[in-house]
């Protein structure tokens, strides 16, 4: 909720994933390659990327895991 397609995250690390079940996949990463950067399945939500590192966007996105409600 409040965020916006082509908002920026902050990434530091080289690596990435392809999750193998797409149904798990909440959000991806377009930077030299397609990768994976959120992923959700029942009450759990993680990110390859720090949303604490990522101004506006990240605050965000860590109201959003506060108020979610699976």
């Amino acid at each position: 909720d409040g965020i916006e397609a082509g908002d920026e995250f902050y990434f530091v690390h080289s690596y990435y994933v392809h999750a193998v079940d797409r149904g798990l996949v909440a959000g991806s990463v377009q930077y030299g390659v397609n990768a994976d950067a959120a992923l959700a399945r029942d009450n759990l939500f993680a990110v390859q990327f720090h949303p604490e590192k990522s101004a506006d966007a990240g605050l965000q996105l860590i109201k959003n895991f506060v108020d979610w409600r699976p």
